[in-house]
């Protein structure tokens, strides 16, 4: 390379010599706004220079911050979405707690109002798997004194029957089952008939002849002719009814929603389920059972209440009791009294 320099050295000053008289020329020449044009060839070729490490910059460090942002954005986003997930399966829970102590609330209204009937609470457990057979599984069974045949009920209306009892659980034939039938009547005709499950959701009654008049809408209740429910307890409403030989075909939708069981209630006797009586009502209930008379209320006590009279002094004397047969004859008189 010192060689090749050697060779060009007049060439080399000469471009060198060039190059220094241009730029005084230029350090002394003005332009507009009394700029020298060697600061105007400076800022010329430096402008382009500062602009692409300006913009390179500017990209490079928006590339980065946005990348720093999209993985802190991200990270806040999983965040957030873990959150959502438990506070959706919290809701639910509390969801799920509400609805079941409303169910427990009616359970426990029902036996309030009906106490002298004796009843069972249970949870359903479980269903048939037989798509035919409309079966269910409850938490009690012979240790909490269940039998065979007892009824099952909820506060809308009869649910069915037990038909196995174990040791913990009892298996329940519903009354849309077909093997199932319940004895019924309408509540308002009086007229019998038996509700039987014919495997479909809804059940029908049976034994209704053409001419009696059945309309949709009408109540049907328990008879207690089965021996198993007690009188007048809700079974369902007519749905659908068309003549039939020799009897109607009536469609019955059942008052307890059979396919949304959780709670049932088990009838451990066939005693009715008479209304809660008040306090008052059961005073004068029991006064009568003793022979007594109902007690009064204070505002319909007689102004003479603590008074005690003699029950002799309201009894006509001996003399002026009259026979209760008439008679023609004429009364005696009484002999006189001598005086002494």
């Amino acid at each position: 390379m010192i060689d090749t320099f050697s060779r060009h050295r007049p060439l080399s000053l000469l471009a060198i010599v060039v190059l220094a008289q241009v730029l005084l020329l230029a350090f002394q020449i003005k332009r507009e706004n009394n700029v020298r044009l060697i600061r105007y060839w400076a800022v010329e070729l430096m402008t382009p220079l500062e602009r692409a490490g300006t913009w390179t910059f500017s990209n490079v460090g928006g590339v980065w911050s946005g990348y720093v942002g999209l993985r802190n954005t991200r990270a806040e986003n999983e965040r957030l979405h873990g959150e959502l997930d438990k506070l959706r399966l919290r809701n639910r829970e509390l969801e799920s707690r509400s609805a079941e102590a409303q169910r427990l609330s009616t359970l426990l209204n029902f036996h309030d109002a009906h106490p002298e009937a004796p009843m069972l609470a249970a949870q359903v457990i479980g269903a048939s798997a037989d798509p035919t057979s409309h079966t269910l599984f409850i938490n009690r069974g012979e240790r909490d004194r269940l039998r065979r045949n007892m009824g099952v009920i909820t506060p809308d209306g009869v649910v069915g029957k037990i038909v196995e009892v174990f040791p913990s659980t009892a298996q329940v034939l519903l009354i849309n089952d077909k093997d199932s039938g319940v004895g019924a009547l309408f509540a308002v005709s009086r007229t019998h008939g038996v509700v039987r499950g014919s495997g479909d959701p809804e059940p029908h009654m049976e034994y209704v002849i053409n001419e009696e008049k059945v309309q949709s809408g009408d109540v049907i209740v328990t008879s207690g002719e089965d021996r198993i429910f007690p009188k007048d307890l809700l079974v369902g409403t007519v749905e659908a009814t068309k003549p039939g030989n020799p009897f109607q075909i009536i469609s019955v939708q059942p008052a307890a929603r059979l396919d949304r069981l959780e709670d049932v209630i088990v009838l451990l006797s066939l005693q009715e389920l008479a209304p809660k009586k008040s306090d008052e009502s059961s005073e004068a209930a029991g006064a009568a059972r003793d022979g007594a008379q109902p007690p009064q209320s204070s505002a319909l006590a007689p102004k003479t209440a603590g008074i005690v009279t003699d029950p002799n002094k309201f009894k006509p004397p001996a003399a002026h009791v009259q026979s209760a047969t008439p008679t023609n004859e004429t009364p005696k008189a009484k002999p006189a009294v001598p005086q002494q």
